[in-house]
Order: structure tokens, then sequence, then C-alpha cells
């Protein structure tokens, strides 16, 4: 689920890289978690929705989860930049993904597309050459799944309407 790590390091994103806007985009299904089963699709749309209200600058785009599963992100910004031929385009990554990305596919059409720029919230400091936006922030996806399946408190990880849509809803009750 979307939580505060994701919005604080998008808000800093936006400023750092002086964006004019930025895109959240549910994957239909993300080629590199095809193990994981994840909540449906109008539940995800309905927790960011909810996670960016007040957000002129944070928008929803639904685009991946209107073609066929897995969703791949350089058919992503085709469909993008066919919208928009004349927008520049930054792809914001987690730390965690750098080491991967060569393996992406067709990546080397998705480099030549986008500027990749990583967002670090584990402090480490790793190298590589894209543009980073830092900020230490002990908040994960897995964790909430984990703490919800396990019946334990979730307030102050999530925004308190995605904490509702996620009890309402019953998410992530299997461990």
């Amino acid at each position: 689920p979307i939580h505060h790590g994701h919005l604080i390091l998008a808000r800093d994103a936006a400023e750092q890289l002086e964006l004019d806007e930025l895109l959240f985009i549910p994957a239909a299904l993300s080629p590199h978690k095809l193990e994981q089963a994840p909540a449906t699709a109008d539940a995800r749309v309905e927790m960011l929705r909810a996670a960016i209200v007040g957000e002129p600058q944070f928008c929803l785009d639904t685009l991946e989860l209107e073609r066929p599963a897995p969703s791949y992100a350089v058919e992503t910004i085709e469909a993008l930049r066919t919208r928009d031929p004349s927008a520049q385009f930054f792809y914001l990554i987690g730390e965690d993904n750098v080491g991967q990305l060569s393996t992406w596919h067709r990546f080397t059409d998705l480099s030549k597309m986008v500027q990749f720029a990583v967002l670090d919230r584990t402090g480490l400091k790793t190298e590589h050459p894209f543009p980073t936006v830092r900020r230490h922030v002990d908040i994960s996806s897995t964790d909430i799944r984990n703490r919800v399946a396990r019946g334990q408190s979730i307030r102050y990880l999530v925004p308190p309407a995605v904490e509702e849509i996620i009890r309402r809803r019953q998410l992530y009750r299997e461990s």
C-alpha cells in the first residue's frame, strides 16, 4: 500500500527535480513481483486517490491497468510520450531497484526515453549514475502488510484515509 514514506519522497522529488507534476501509476502486475498477489486494482486505485487528495502536483494515472499484464515501464513511457511528445520524463525508482535496472524489459529503449531518478530512503548512499533524492524513512509496504496480517496498528505509517480503506476492504489479512 502507499504509505507516508512514498509521499514524503514524492514531495521531495517534485521539489528537488522541479517537476511540473508527479504521476502515480499503479501496475496491473509488476513483472518483478509475479509471485506476489497484490491487492485488487480498484483497491490500489482507491488508496492512491485517497493518499494524494489535496496535492495538486500529484496525479493518478491508470493507464497500466487498462493494458494486459504484466506492466512494463517502457510501454508506459511510450504511451505517455504519445500523449505528450514534448514532455521530459523522469522515472522514479526505489534505491533497491537500481541493481536490477539493466534487466528491465527493453531497458536500452527505456533509458533513452527517461531520466532515471533514485528515491533512497535507506540512507546507505549506494553508488550509481542517477540523480538521487535522499531521505531516511524507515517505512515499508511489506512491513505494513505484515502488521495488518498480525492485527497490529498501521496508524502513522499510512494516511488515515488509506488505513480506513485497508480496514474496510479487509486487505492484507493473510500473512
